[in-house]
Protein backbone atom coordinates (compact mmCIF):
# COMPACT_ATOMS: atom_id res chain seq x y z
CA UNK A 1 0.00 0.00 0.00
CA UNK A 2 1.16 3.34 -0.52
CA UNK A 3 2.34 5.81 2.13
CA UNK A 4 2.06 9.49 2.10
CA UNK A 5 3.89 12.60 3.48
CA UNK A 6 0.57 14.12 4.32
CA UNK A 7 -2.74 12.81 6.33
CA UNK A 8 -5.89 14.59 6.36
CA UNK A 9 -9.14 13.40 9.14
CA UNK A 10 -12.70 15.12 8.92
CA UNK A 11 -14.48 14.14 11.75
CA UNK A 12 -18.18 15.36 11.16
CA UNK A 13 -19.29 16.02 14.44
CA UNK A 14 -22.80 16.48 16.06
CA UNK A 15 -21.91 19.47 17.31
CA UNK A 16 -18.35 20.77 14.97
CA UNK A 17 -16.85 19.79 12.42
CA UNK A 18 -13.31 19.31 12.16
CA UNK A 19 -10.55 19.18 9.65
CA UNK A 20 -7.11 18.30 11.29
CA UNK A 21 -4.07 17.95 8.39
CA UNK A 22 -0.83 16.31 9.47
CA UNK A 23 2.74 15.93 8.05
CA UNK A 24 4.50 11.80 8.87
CA UNK A 25 7.85 11.70 9.87
CA UNK A 26 9.52 8.58 10.75
CA UNK A 27 5.95 6.97 11.67
CA UNK A 28 5.16 9.93 14.04
CA UNK A 29 2.25 12.80 13.23
CA UNK A 30 2.89 16.19 13.21
CA UNK A 31 -0.53 19.00 12.87
CA UNK A 32 -0.02 21.27 9.96
CA UNK A 33 -3.09 22.73 10.06
CA UNK A 34 -6.95 22.28 12.02
CA UNK A 35 -10.20 23.76 10.46
CA UNK A 36 -13.75 23.78 12.96
CA UNK A 37 -17.04 24.99 11.97
CA UNK A 38 -19.76 24.97 14.95
CA UNK A 39 -22.48 23.32 12.39
CA UNK A 40 -24.69 21.80 15.20
CA UNK A 41 -26.56 19.09 12.94
CA UNK A 42 -27.70 17.55 16.15
CA UNK A 43 -29.95 20.68 16.57
CA UNK A 44 -31.18 20.45 12.98
CA UNK A 45 -32.62 17.01 13.64
CA UNK A 46 -36.24 17.62 13.49
CA UNK A 47 -38.76 15.50 16.28
CA UNK A 48 -38.72 12.50 13.17
CA UNK A 49 -35.18 12.08 12.99
CA UNK A 50 -34.88 14.43 9.45
CA UNK A 51 -31.99 16.88 8.96
CA UNK A 52 -33.37 19.54 7.85
CA UNK A 53 -32.58 21.31 4.62
CA UNK A 54 -31.19 24.87 6.29
CA UNK A 55 -28.88 22.41 8.49
CA UNK A 56 -27.98 20.44 5.26
CA UNK A 57 -27.01 23.66 3.65
CA UNK A 58 -24.76 24.62 6.55
CA UNK A 59 -23.24 21.52 6.46
CA UNK A 60 -21.81 21.38 2.72
CA UNK A 61 -20.84 25.04 2.34
CA UNK A 62 -18.42 24.33 5.90
CA UNK A 63 -17.38 20.90 3.72
CA UNK A 64 -16.82 22.61 0.14
CA UNK A 65 -14.68 25.21 2.18
CA UNK A 66 -12.98 21.50 3.23
CA UNK A 67 -12.62 20.37 0.28
CA UNK A 68 -10.66 23.04 -1.26
CA UNK A 69 -8.19 22.93 1.43
CA UNK A 70 -7.96 19.45 0.19
CA UNK A 71 -7.89 19.48 -3.26
CA UNK A 72 -3.80 18.30 -3.46
CA UNK A 73 -4.24 15.16 -1.81
CA UNK A 74 -4.64 11.70 -3.28
CA UNK A 75 -8.25 10.03 -1.89
CA UNK A 76 -6.17 7.48 0.19
CA UNK A 77 -4.62 9.81 2.28
CA UNK A 78 -8.08 11.42 3.33
CA UNK A 79 -10.46 10.05 5.85
CA UNK A 80 -14.10 11.16 6.63
CA UNK A 81 -16.30 10.13 9.44
CA UNK A 82 -19.24 11.15 10.53
CA UNK A 83 -21.08 10.38 14.16
CA UNK A 84 -24.16 9.91 15.84
CA UNK A 85 -26.22 12.78 14.20
CA UNK A 86 -25.64 10.96 10.63
CA UNK A 87 -26.52 7.63 12.77
CA UNK A 88 -30.24 8.43 13.36
CA UNK A 89 -31.11 10.85 11.01
CA UNK A 90 -33.07 8.73 8.64
CA UNK A 91 -32.20 11.34 5.28
CA UNK A 92 -28.73 10.52 6.27
CA UNK A 93 -27.89 8.85 2.81
CA UNK A 94 -29.54 10.99 0.51
CA UNK A 95 -27.28 14.27 3.05
CA UNK A 96 -24.09 11.73 1.83
CA UNK A 97 -24.57 12.03 -1.53
CA UNK A 98 -24.24 15.76 -1.39
CA UNK A 99 -21.74 15.78 1.23
CA UNK A 100 -19.23 13.54 -0.45
CA UNK A 101 -19.93 15.72 -3.75
CA UNK A 102 -18.95 19.39 -1.88
CA UNK A 103 -16.25 17.41 -0.14
CA UNK A 104 -14.94 15.78 -2.69
CA UNK A 105 -14.11 12.17 -0.46
CA UNK A 106 -15.66 9.75 0.92
CA UNK A 107 -17.64 9.93 3.96
CA UNK A 108 -17.96 6.80 6.10
CA UNK A 109 -20.54 6.76 9.11
CA UNK A 110 -19.02 4.85 11.40
CA UNK A 111 -20.70 2.83 15.00
CA UNK A 112 -20.79 4.53 18.72
CA UNK A 113 -18.23 1.79 19.70
CA UNK A 114 -15.81 2.13 16.44
CA UNK A 115 -16.15 6.08 17.69
CA UNK A 116 -15.12 5.49 20.87
CA UNK A 117 -12.11 3.34 19.49
CA UNK A 118 -10.71 5.98 17.40
CA UNK A 119 -11.17 8.88 20.38
CA UNK A 120 -8.90 6.27 22.82
CA UNK A 121 -6.69 6.06 20.04
CA UNK A 122 -6.27 9.81 19.91
CA UNK A 123 -5.95 10.35 22.87
CA UNK A 124 -3.53 7.35 23.83
CA UNK A 125 -1.21 8.26 21.19
CA UNK A 126 -0.73 11.55 22.48
CA UNK A 127 -0.26 10.88 26.43
CA UNK A 128 3.37 9.56 28.07
CA UNK A 129 3.35 5.66 28.06
CA UNK A 130 1.80 4.36 31.44
CA UNK A 131 0.84 0.44 32.78
CA UNK A 132 -1.72 2.18 34.68
CA UNK A 133 -5.29 1.73 33.24
CA UNK A 134 -6.80 5.14 31.92
CA UNK A 135 -10.83 6.08 31.13
CA UNK A 136 -11.25 8.37 28.72
CA UNK A 137 -15.13 10.64 28.73
CA UNK A 138 -15.78 12.36 25.35
CA UNK A 139 -18.82 14.15 25.34
CA UNK A 140 -20.03 14.63 22.07
CA UNK A 141 -23.01 16.70 20.36
CA UNK A 142 -25.29 13.87 20.40
CA UNK A 143 -23.53 10.91 21.94
CA UNK A 144 -20.83 10.48 24.73
CA UNK A 145 -18.36 8.00 24.97
CA UNK A 146 -16.51 6.13 27.33
CA UNK A 147 -13.56 3.79 27.33
CA UNK A 148 -10.86 1.90 29.24
CA UNK A 149 -7.69 1.21 28.31
CA UNK A 150 -4.45 0.79 28.89
CA UNK A 151 -1.48 1.69 26.57
CA UNK A 152 -2.88 2.38 23.23
CA UNK A 153 -5.68 -0.51 23.68
CA UNK A 154 -9.22 0.01 24.61
CA UNK A 155 -10.46 -2.40 26.69
CA UNK A 156 -13.87 -1.53 26.71
CA UNK A 157 -15.78 0.66 24.80
CA UNK A 158 -19.39 2.29 25.01
CA UNK A 159 -21.20 4.95 23.11
CA UNK A 160 -24.59 6.31 25.33
CA UNK A 161 -27.06 8.30 23.43
CA UNK A 162 -26.82 11.76 25.25
CA UNK A 163 -25.02 14.74 24.01
CA UNK A 164 -24.17 18.33 25.03
CA UNK A 165 -26.57 19.64 21.76
CA UNK A 166 -29.03 17.04 22.26
CA UNK A 167 -29.47 17.67 25.95
CA UNK A 168 -29.56 21.40 26.03
CA UNK A 169 -32.11 21.28 23.58
CA UNK A 170 -34.18 18.77 25.05
CA UNK A 171 -33.85 20.22 28.64
CA UNK A 172 -33.60 23.82 28.30
CA UNK A 173 -34.94 24.81 25.00
CA UNK A 174 -36.02 28.37 25.81
CA UNK A 175 -32.64 28.86 27.10
CA UNK A 176 -33.64 29.44 30.69
CA UNK A 177 -31.37 27.38 33.50
CA UNK A 178 -33.68 26.68 36.49
CA UNK A 179 -33.29 23.93 39.04
CA UNK A 180 -36.06 21.82 37.90
CA UNK A 181 -34.31 21.55 34.28
CA UNK A 182 -31.21 21.07 35.65
CA UNK A 183 -31.77 18.43 38.03
CA UNK A 184 -33.53 16.27 35.03
CA UNK A 185 -30.96 17.00 32.68
CA UNK A 186 -28.42 15.28 35.18
CA UNK A 187 -31.24 12.79 36.61
CA UNK A 188 -32.04 11.39 32.38
CA UNK A 189 -27.69 11.49 32.42
CA UNK A 190 -27.59 8.97 35.62
CA UNK A 191 -30.23 6.98 34.70
CA UNK A 192 -28.39 6.32 30.95
CA UNK A 193 -25.32 5.61 32.91
CA UNK A 194 -26.90 2.85 35.04
CA UNK A 195 -25.85 0.22 32.86
CA UNK A 196 -22.39 0.21 32.69
CA UNK A 197 -21.93 1.85 36.43
CA UNK A 198 -20.40 -1.59 37.18
CA UNK A 199 -17.91 -1.53 35.00
CA UNK A 200 -16.84 2.15 34.46
CA UNK A 201 -16.35 2.62 38.73
CA UNK A 202 -13.18 4.08 39.39
CA UNK A 203 -12.22 0.64 40.54
CA UNK A 204 -11.43 -0.30 37.53
CA UNK A 205 -8.56 2.67 35.89
CA UNK A 206 -6.26 4.75 38.19
CA UNK A 207 -6.85 8.20 35.72
CA UNK A 208 -9.75 9.65 34.35
CA UNK A 209 -8.89 11.93 30.82
CA UNK A 210 -11.65 13.92 28.96
CA UNK A 211 -11.70 14.48 25.68
CA UNK A 212 -12.64 16.89 22.57
CA UNK A 213 -14.56 20.91 23.73
CA UNK A 214 -17.09 20.06 26.77
CA UNK A 215 -14.34 18.78 29.01
CA UNK A 216 -11.30 21.31 27.79
CA UNK A 217 -14.27 24.25 28.29
CA UNK A 218 -15.18 23.13 31.69
CA UNK A 219 -11.93 22.77 32.43
CA UNK A 220 -10.97 26.20 31.54
CA UNK A 221 -14.59 27.72 33.20
CA UNK A 222 -13.48 25.95 36.56
CA UNK A 223 -9.65 27.10 36.23
CA UNK A 224 -10.69 31.08 35.51
CA UNK A 225 -13.21 31.27 38.55
CA UNK A 226 -10.11 29.76 40.99
CA UNK A 227 -12.47 26.18 41.31
CA UNK A 228 -9.94 24.07 40.27
CA UNK A 229 -6.25 23.71 39.29
CA UNK A 230 -7.26 23.24 35.58
CA UNK A 231 -9.12 19.48 36.07
CA UNK A 232 -12.48 19.24 36.51
CA UNK A 233 -13.14 17.88 39.91
CA UNK A 234 -16.87 16.95 41.69
CA UNK A 235 -16.11 19.97 44.03
CA UNK A 236 -15.39 22.45 40.85
CA UNK A 237 -18.71 21.37 39.07
CA UNK A 238 -20.69 21.89 42.34
CA UNK A 239 -19.49 25.66 42.29
CA UNK A 240 -20.32 25.78 38.92
CA UNK A 241 -24.07 24.48 39.22
CA UNK A 242 -24.68 27.20 41.56
CA UNK A 243 -22.88 29.91 39.39
CA UNK A 244 -24.99 27.84 35.76
CA UNK A 245 -28.16 28.63 38.28
CA UNK A 246 -27.32 32.11 39.70
CA UNK A 247 -26.94 33.65 35.41
CA UNK A 248 -30.49 31.60 34.83
CA UNK A 249 -29.98 32.17 30.85
CA UNK A 250 -27.71 30.32 28.07
CA UNK A 251 -27.81 34.35 26.21
CA UNK A 252 -26.28 35.17 29.67
CA UNK A 253 -23.40 32.22 29.86
CA UNK A 254 -21.05 34.39 27.66
CA UNK A 255 -20.25 36.25 31.12
CA UNK A 256 -18.50 33.25 31.88
CA UNK A 257 -15.83 34.06 28.94
CA UNK A 258 -15.53 31.78 26.01
CA UNK A 259 -16.59 30.99 22.87
CA UNK A 260 -20.07 32.00 22.29
CA UNK A 261 -20.77 28.82 20.37
CA UNK A 262 -19.28 26.05 23.29
CA UNK A 263 -21.47 28.57 25.29
CA UNK A 264 -25.19 27.70 24.01
CA UNK A 265 -24.41 23.72 24.67
CA UNK A 266 -22.88 24.15 27.63
CA UNK A 267 -25.67 23.36 30.36
CA UNK A 268 -26.61 20.23 28.83
CA UNK A 269 -22.42 19.27 28.51
CA UNK A 270 -22.52 20.25 32.27
CA UNK A 271 -25.48 18.29 33.04
CA UNK A 272 -23.88 15.28 31.66
CA UNK A 273 -20.49 15.27 33.04
CA UNK A 274 -21.53 16.34 36.64
CA UNK A 275 -23.93 12.94 36.46
CA UNK A 276 -20.30 10.92 34.97
CA UNK A 277 -17.88 12.12 37.65
CA UNK A 278 -21.29 11.35 40.36
CA UNK A 279 -21.89 8.20 38.93
CA UNK A 280 -18.71 6.82 38.44
CA UNK A 281 -17.03 8.13 41.29
CA UNK A 282 -14.59 10.11 40.04
CA UNK A 283 -12.60 12.74 42.04
CA UNK A 284 -10.53 14.45 39.09
CA UNK A 285 -10.40 14.73 35.68
CA UNK A 286 -8.11 15.98 33.32
CA UNK A 287 -8.21 16.96 30.14
CA UNK A 288 -6.77 15.98 26.46
CA UNK A 289 -6.78 18.45 23.36
CA UNK A 290 -6.73 15.30 21.19
CA UNK A 291 -9.74 13.62 20.47
CA UNK A 292 -11.79 11.88 17.32
CA UNK A 293 -9.81 13.06 14.43
CA UNK A 294 -6.77 12.72 15.95
CA UNK A 295 -7.66 8.79 16.55
CA UNK A 296 -8.39 8.66 12.38
CA UNK A 297 -4.70 9.87 11.88
CA UNK A 298 -3.26 7.41 13.88
CA UNK A 299 -5.83 4.77 12.55
CA UNK A 300 -5.00 5.96 8.64
CA UNK A 301 -0.96 5.46 9.35
CA UNK A 302 -1.72 2.46 10.73
CA UNK A 303 -3.40 1.06 7.70
CA UNK A 304 -0.51 2.55 5.79
CA UNK A 305 2.35 0.31 7.83
CA UNK A 306 0.19 -2.66 7.99
CA UNK A 307 -1.13 -2.15 10.84
CA UNK A 308 -4.75 -2.55 10.18
CA UNK A 309 -6.98 -3.15 12.97
CA UNK A 310 -9.61 -4.04 10.51
CA UNK A 311 -7.32 -7.10 9.79
CA UNK A 312 -7.18 -7.86 13.16
CA UNK A 313 -10.78 -7.80 13.71
CA UNK A 314 -11.03 -10.32 10.76
CA UNK A 315 -8.30 -12.32 12.68
CA UNK A 316 -9.92 -12.54 15.61
CA UNK A 317 -13.32 -13.01 13.81
CA UNK A 318 -11.58 -16.30 12.73
CA UNK A 319 -10.90 -17.51 15.85
CA UNK A 320 -13.90 -16.82 17.75
CA UNK A 321 -15.63 -18.81 15.01
CA UNK A 322 -13.42 -21.50 14.86
CA UNK A 323 -12.74 -21.16 10.91
CA UNK A 324 -11.41 -23.84 8.90
CA UNK A 325 -8.34 -21.91 7.92
CA UNK A 326 -6.96 -24.46 5.03
CA UNK A 327 -10.46 -23.95 3.46
CA UNK A 328 -10.67 -19.94 3.85
CA UNK A 329 -6.86 -20.13 2.21
CA UNK A 330 -8.16 -22.01 -0.60
CA UNK A 331 -11.15 -19.98 -1.40
CA UNK A 332 -9.34 -17.03 -0.95
CA UNK A 333 -6.40 -17.75 -2.99
CA UNK A 334 -8.48 -18.55 -5.75
CA UNK A 335 -11.36 -15.44 -5.32
CA UNK A 336 -8.33 -12.87 -5.50
CA UNK A 337 -6.97 -14.94 -8.87
CA UNK A 338 -10.16 -14.49 -10.44
CA UNK A 339 -11.12 -10.84 -9.01
CA UNK A 340 -7.51 -9.73 -10.72
CA UNK A 341 -9.13 -11.13 -13.93
CA UNK A 342 -12.65 -9.20 -13.59
CA UNK A 343 -11.04 -6.44 -12.29
CA UNK A 344 -8.38 -5.83 -15.40
CA UNK A 345 -10.13 -2.95 -17.15
CA UNK A 346 -11.20 -1.84 -13.93
CA UNK A 347 -9.81 1.63 -12.35
CA UNK A 348 -10.19 3.37 -8.80
CA UNK A 349 -11.68 0.76 -6.72
CA UNK A 350 -9.53 -2.49 -7.58
CA UNK A 351 -7.55 -2.09 -4.42
CA UNK A 352 -10.83 -1.54 -2.02
CA UNK A 353 -12.59 -4.47 -3.56
CA UNK A 354 -9.60 -6.86 -3.13
CA UNK A 355 -9.37 -5.99 0.62
CA UNK A 356 -12.80 -6.52 1.06
CA UNK A 357 -12.97 -9.96 -1.02
CA UNK A 358 -10.11 -11.04 1.41
CA UNK A 359 -12.22 -10.26 4.31
CA UNK A 360 -14.99 -12.04 3.22
CA UNK A 361 -13.22 -14.72 1.91
CA UNK A 362 -11.79 -15.56 5.39
CA UNK A 363 -15.43 -14.74 6.84
CA UNK A 364 -17.27 -17.00 4.66
CA UNK A 365 -18.17 -19.35 6.72
CA UNK A 366 -18.21 -18.07 10.49
CA UNK A 367 -22.33 -18.65 10.29
CA UNK A 368 -21.46 -22.69 10.14
CA UNK A 369 -20.68 -21.89 14.03
CA UNK A 370 -24.69 -21.47 14.85
CA UNK A 371 -25.58 -23.97 11.91
CA UNK A 372 -24.86 -25.48 8.73
CA UNK A 373 -28.20 -24.91 6.74
CA UNK A 374 -28.33 -21.62 6.33
CA UNK A 375 -24.70 -20.73 7.30
CA UNK A 376 -24.18 -17.94 4.94
CA UNK A 377 -27.62 -15.85 6.34
CA UNK A 378 -26.01 -16.30 10.07
CA UNK A 379 -22.82 -15.65 8.85
CA UNK A 380 -23.91 -11.99 7.06
CA UNK A 381 -26.45 -11.43 10.17
CA UNK A 382 -23.21 -11.57 12.52
CA UNK A 383 -21.04 -9.12 10.33
CA UNK A 384 -24.28 -6.63 10.08
CA UNK A 385 -24.36 -6.34 13.59
CA UNK A 386 -21.16 -7.37 15.16
CA UNK A 387 -18.61 -4.91 17.11
CA UNK A 388 -15.90 -4.49 14.15
CA UNK A 389 -12.97 -2.13 15.14
CA UNK A 390 -11.60 -0.44 12.34
CA UNK A 391 -14.76 -0.76 10.19
CA UNK A 392 -17.30 1.59 9.11
CA UNK A 393 -21.35 1.27 9.35
CA UNK A 394 -20.64 1.00 5.59
CA UNK A 395 -17.81 -1.23 4.98
CA UNK A 396 -19.54 -3.76 7.60
CA UNK A 397 -22.87 -3.33 5.27
CA UNK A 398 -20.74 -4.58 2.19
CA UNK A 399 -18.74 -7.18 4.12
CA UNK A 400 -22.13 -8.61 4.92
CA UNK A 401 -23.63 -8.78 1.41
CA UNK A 402 -20.63 -10.32 0.19
CA UNK A 403 -20.76 -13.00 2.78
CA UNK A 404 -24.49 -13.72 2.26
CA UNK A 405 -24.25 -13.12 -1.69
CA UNK A 406 -21.59 -16.29 -1.57
CA UNK A 407 -23.82 -19.06 -1.53
CA UNK A 408 -27.97 -19.46 -2.65
CA UNK A 409 -30.13 -17.45 -4.55
CA UNK A 410 -29.14 -14.23 -6.07
CA UNK A 411 -32.66 -13.07 -5.29
CA UNK A 412 -31.82 -12.11 -1.90
CA UNK A 413 -29.50 -9.21 -2.82
CA UNK A 414 -32.28 -6.94 -4.08
CA UNK A 415 -30.12 -5.08 -6.53
CA UNK A 416 -27.30 -4.55 -3.93
CA UNK A 417 -24.88 -5.98 -5.92
CA UNK A 418 -25.00 -4.04 -9.17
CA UNK A 419 -25.04 -0.52 -7.72
CA UNK A 420 -22.36 -0.70 -5.88
CA UNK A 421 -20.05 -2.71 -7.98
CA UNK A 422 -19.78 -5.25 -5.72
CA UNK A 423 -20.77 -8.39 -7.82
CA UNK A 424 -17.70 -8.50 -9.45
CA UNK A 425 -15.63 -9.56 -5.79
CA UNK A 426 -19.51 -11.79 -5.18
CA UNK A 427 -18.97 -13.63 -8.43
CA UNK A 428 -15.08 -14.14 -7.57
CA UNK A 429 -16.09 -15.53 -3.97
CA UNK A 430 -19.17 -17.52 -5.30
CA UNK A 431 -17.22 -19.55 -8.05
CA UNK A 432 -14.41 -19.95 -5.41
CA UNK A 433 -16.28 -21.64 -3.15
CA UNK A 434 -18.09 -23.39 -5.98
CA UNK A 435 -14.90 -25.30 -6.61
CA UNK A 436 -13.59 -25.80 -3.09
CA UNK A 437 -17.56 -27.58 -1.87
CA UNK A 438 -15.78 -31.07 -1.79
CA UNK A 439 -13.01 -28.93 0.87
CA UNK A 440 -9.87 -30.30 -1.04
CA UNK A 441 -7.44 -29.01 -3.47
CA UNK A 442 -7.60 -29.26 -6.58
CA UNK A 443 -5.55 -28.80 -9.99
CA UNK A 444 -7.33 -25.91 -11.58
CA UNK A 445 -6.22 -25.42 -14.95
CA UNK A 446 -6.56 -22.78 -17.95
CA UNK A 447 -9.63 -20.45 -15.83
CA UNK A 448 -9.69 -16.94 -17.48
CA UNK A 449 -12.72 -14.17 -17.68
CA UNK A 450 -13.44 -12.19 -20.39
CA UNK A 451 -15.70 -8.96 -19.04
CA UNK A 452 -17.65 -6.53 -21.13
CA UNK A 453 -19.59 -4.50 -18.61
CA UNK A 454 -22.05 -6.94 -16.70
CA UNK A 455 -21.25 -9.82 -19.49
CA UNK A 456 -18.66 -12.14 -18.60
CA UNK A 457 -17.43 -15.14 -19.93
CA UNK A 458 -16.01 -17.97 -18.05
CA UNK A 459 -13.34 -19.95 -19.60
CA UNK A 460 -12.61 -23.49 -18.33
CA UNK A 461 -10.20 -26.69 -19.61
CA UNK A 462 -12.94 -28.86 -21.43
CA UNK A 463 -11.34 -32.11 -19.74
CA UNK A 464 -11.75 -30.88 -16.31
CA UNK A 465 -15.05 -30.25 -16.46
CA UNK A 466 -15.45 -33.84 -18.24
CA UNK A 467 -14.29 -35.57 -15.18
CA UNK A 468 -15.75 -32.87 -12.57
CA UNK A 469 -19.37 -33.36 -13.83
CA UNK A 470 -20.93 -32.11 -10.09
CA UNK A 471 -18.77 -29.18 -10.67
CA UNK A 472 -19.92 -28.67 -14.03
CA UNK A 473 -23.78 -28.95 -13.32
CA UNK A 474 -22.74 -26.54 -10.45
CA UNK A 475 -21.21 -23.88 -12.94
CA UNK A 476 -24.56 -24.42 -15.36
CA UNK A 477 -27.06 -23.33 -12.28
CA UNK A 478 -24.55 -20.70 -11.78
CA UNK A 479 -25.41 -19.16 -15.35
CA UNK A 480 -28.76 -19.08 -14.45
CA UNK A 481 -28.92 -17.48 -11.23
CA UNK A 482 -26.41 -14.06 -12.54
CA UNK A 483 -28.65 -14.21 -15.47
CA UNK A 484 -31.89 -13.65 -12.66
CA UNK A 485 -30.21 -9.81 -12.00
CA UNK A 486 -29.26 -8.92 -15.04
CA UNK A 487 -25.38 -10.18 -15.12
CA UNK A 488 -24.59 -12.64 -18.11
CA UNK A 489 -22.40 -15.37 -17.21
CA UNK A 490 -21.47 -17.60 -20.17
CA UNK A 491 -19.61 -20.74 -19.81
CA UNK A 492 -17.23 -21.62 -22.90
CA UNK A 493 -14.68 -24.89 -22.59
CA UNK A 494 -11.67 -24.82 -24.16
CA UNK A 495 -9.98 -27.49 -25.94
CA UNK A 496 -6.72 -27.55 -24.32
CA UNK A 497 -3.50 -29.96 -24.90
Amino acid sequence: MLKYATLAAIDLGSNSFHLEIARVINDQIFPLDTLREPIRLASGLTPDKQLTEETQQRALECLTRFGERLRQLPQSAVRAVGTNSLRVAKNSQEFLQRAEAALGFPIEVIAGREEARLIYLGVANNLPPSPERRLVVDIGGGSTELIIGSGTQPEKLESLYMGCVSYTLRFFPDGAITKKSLAAAELAARNELQSIVSEYSNEFWSEAIGSSGTARTLAGILQRNGWSDGSITQEGLISLRNHLLKIGDTSQLDKLGFRADRMQVLPGGFAIMHAIMTELDIPRLTTSRFALRDGILHDLLGRFHDHDVRDVTVNNFMQRYQVDLAQSQRVESLAQSLLNELTANLTGKRDAHHKMLGWAARLHEIGLSIAHSGHHKHAAYILSNADMPGFSNDEQGALSRLVLAHRGSLKKMNGSLQGHELWMPALALRLAALFYRSRNDLALTAISFQVNEQHVELALNKSWLKRHPLTLAALEAEVAEWKQIGIQLKLRPLEVD
